[in-house]
């Protein structure tokens, strides 16, 4: 548990000082049969601290940041490694307003024009450098407004981001709502991305002309009623050619609409989402290659996390210059003391999510360079799908206690997963993936957990098998031991063990062994992971 120090100003306030430090260390080794390659350095780290201060009306905090020699995954990102305080803010918060000077995070709705925010397994923080405005006028009103420049790893991107955000809580001014347990908020977004022209000549003599204003404006409604609720939203954005790898630097206006329905009461739980999103690339450079710098909104990804290695080793990433995108999940506990619920009941949920391309027809193309840049790229009938299926998944998963002791979860999975749109190249890959995952409570300190996972398919590298065993002594203690094997082409292990100590704020965990190349995913968002083996170190410590 975070702890947290305490004193009192000469006015009495009480002023509480709070943070963490994060340090995760791997000293490398090089591995020809992974592909693992060596470095010069003799260890690498990612290593954070923060530093909060705060009081009745003001609060401060900083992050300092060692990333000169990055872990792996970030090793080879241009810009990222370095060291020092890239985050300070200082706050000022009353009743009716607060105001943030410095650097900080902003989600305008579901952020399909703002989301700014810190990822640290893929090397995320895009925050804004500059100011933010909440007001609150009167009950149930909350206006925000805001400008800044954009975080890019060490360095801020040139450009400007300026927005502007209204939230509407209509049940807070009309009694006869909240007293039926009727919620509705209805809420409108602006954002502004103001970035200089420059030179780009295509062909021999013909330069683009980009617009240096591209605006962009969202509108959301909210619905809840007991254990119902609705959400609809739709966001357009002006005309934005920047660099995509599909379509780079077309004219066309983007455009995303979502609706996402939930039904939930005890032991049922529903949920329905579709969403469609085209030319949607909103980034505060317009010549950025990154796949994960520079972003100023997200569209998430209607489809599982998966959590189990084998189940998360093809995960969907979000393509935001366009996409069908449709999921559905439903959750049911079976009562104890029935037929299928047992003595103990039983937890099932079914999810089924599927992503397909738009529609696209009369390509446009430029006659002095012979690609789509300069034009406006495509057309797109909005309810017409295109050809290519980029996702689908459908996945079973029973949790059942067959006693105080003993619990077991099952998972069947049905994944088809397009390599070359998410990748570049590979295909179609159509995996079956089968998952148990038991736990046994041996005594009040002893539990011992174990998975048993295997991916069936005649793709890409074939089949996988993984095998895990976790053994916790509490309230300290856990040993953990796997191991990832290829049983289809490559026939190589993937072998790692770990061992954790717990003890109040701190955390230490140290390992040994492999990783496999791919990728590493977080809300849609993905980053490539390069294959490593060697030994780790984590520590956390939350004050």
């Amino acid at each position: 548990m975070p702890v947290c120090s305490a004193a009192q100003d000469d006015g009495g306030n009480k002023i509480n000082v709070s943070g963490s430090i994060q340090s995760d260390i791997i000293i490398p080794e090089e591995d020809k049969t992974i592909n693992a390659k060596g470095y010069n350095e003799w260890g690498l780290t990612n290593t954070y601290a923060d530093v909060n201060v705060t009081s009745e009306h003001i609060d401060a905090g900083a992050r300092f940041e060692f990333v000169k020699h990055p872990l792996p995954t970030f090793y080879d990102e241009k810009g990222f490694k370095g060291w020092g305080v890239p985050y300070v803010y200082v706050k000022a918060h009353f009743k009716s307003w607060d105001l943030t000077l410095g650097n900080f995070y902003e989600q305008f709705g579901s952020g399909f024009i703002l989301r700014t925010y810190e990822e640290r397994t893929l090397g995320i923080d895009n925050s804004l450098l500059g100011g933010r405005l909440v007001v609150r006028p009167v009950k149930g009103v909350t206006a925000k407004i805001l400008s800044g420049k954009q975080r890019r790893f060490w360095a801020h991107n040139n450009g400007w981001v300026t927005g502007a955000d209204l939230e509407l809580n209509f049940d807070q001014w009309f009694k006869a709502l909240s007293d039926k347990g009727t919620y509705l908020t209805l809420g409108a977004s602006w954002v502004n991305k103001y970035e200089k022209d420059e030179d780009l000549v295509i062909g021999t003599s013909h330069k683009l002309n980009f617009p240096t204003s591209v605006n962009a404006f969202d509108v959301r409604a909210s619905l809840q009623k007991g254990g119902f609720n609705i959400l609809a939203e739709y966001a357009w954005k002006g005309q934005d050619p920047t660099f995509d790898g599909r379509y780079p630097y077309i004219y066309r206006e983007g455009n995303v609409a979502m609706l996402s329905a939930s039904y939930s009461k005890s032991g049922l739980s529903l949920l329905v989402q579709a969403k469609r999103s085209d030319a949607m690339v909103f980034r505060s450079r317009r010549g950025e290659t990154s796949a994960i710098a520079s972003s100023i909104n997200h569209l998430p990804a209607f489809t599982t996390e998966h959590t189990y290695a084998l189940a998360a080793l093809y995960p969907y990433a979000t393509q935001p210059n366009g996409e069908w995108a449709y999921q559905a999940e439903l959750g049911y506990r079976f009562k104890r003391n029935t037929a299928l619920g047992g003595k103990y009941g039983m937890n099932v949920k079914v999810n089924f999510s599927h992503v397909h391309a738009i529609d696209r027809n009369n390509h446009a193309v430029n006659p002095y360079n012979g690609t789509f840049s300069g034009t406006d790229g495509y057309g797109s009938a909005f309810w017409k799908w295109g050809d290519e299926t980029y996702y689908q998944d459908f996945n079973i998963q029973i949790e059942k206690p067959f006693s105080r002791a003993f619990r077991l979860n099952l998972m069947y999975m049905n994944q088809f997963y397009n390599q070359t749109i998410v990748e570049g190249e590979g295909g179609m890959v159509h995996s079956d993936i089968f998952i148990a995952d038991a736990k046994y409570r041996i005594n009040r300190k002893l539990t011992l957990r174990g998975e048993l996972q295997y991916l069936s398919t005649d793709d890409d590298d074939g089949d996988w098998l993984y095998g895990l065993l976790e053994l916790s002594f509490l309230p300290h203690w856990m040993f953990t031991v796997a191991d990832m094997y290829n049983s289809g082409r490559t026939n190589v292990h993937y072998y790692q063990g770990y061992v954790s100590y717990n003890n109040g704020s701190h955390r230490v965990q140290l390992g040994y062994g492999r990783t496999r190349e791919g990728w590493n995913c977080a809300g849609g968002v993905c980053r490539r992971v390069p294959s490593s083996r060697g030994f780790t170190l984590s520590y956390n410590y939350n004050f």
